[in-house]
């Protein structure tokens, strides 16, 4: 059965760093891109990070970009999404999620499909 466990949330300072995993089990990263999805108090649910299984791209929101970096290690079967500079806006309930790309005028985004985890919550507040 294909399973998603997220992991590393907490709280941190505003300019601290912060390290989610999110541990895949019932599937390969070379099967399934996946992608981190986050929802803040109040809003909608945004696409944050994807990183593809087929040649290991890697897609980040606007917001996020030169901050934030997504990897994976397949031996491991976990996708990482490693957090810097962070601000109160960035904190949430942070999601791992399979992926479909789509494209909007010709640029692909991260696009959550048919499987979640249950979420790790970060706060980033002095």
């Amino acid at each position: 059965q294909l399973q998603l466990v997220e992991s590393g949330g907490g709280l941190v300072q505003p300019g601290g760093s912060l390290r989610l995993s999110c541990a895949a089990s019932g599937l390969t990263l070379d099967m399934y891109t996946i992608g981190w999805f986050r929802q803040a108090p109040g809003k909608e649910r945004e696409g944050v990070s994807c990183i593809s299984a087929s040649d290991g791209s890697t897609y980040y929101v606007d917001s996020v970009k030169g901050r934030f970096t997504i990897s994976r290690d397949k031996a491991k079967n976990t996708v990482y999404l490693q957090m810097n500079r962070l601000t109160p806006e960035d904190t949430a309930v942070y999601y791992c999620a399979t992926v479909a790309l789509l494209y909007r005028d010709d640029v692909p985004a991260c696009y959550g499909t048919n499987y979640w985890g249950k979420g790790t919550l970060v706060t980033v507040s002095s």
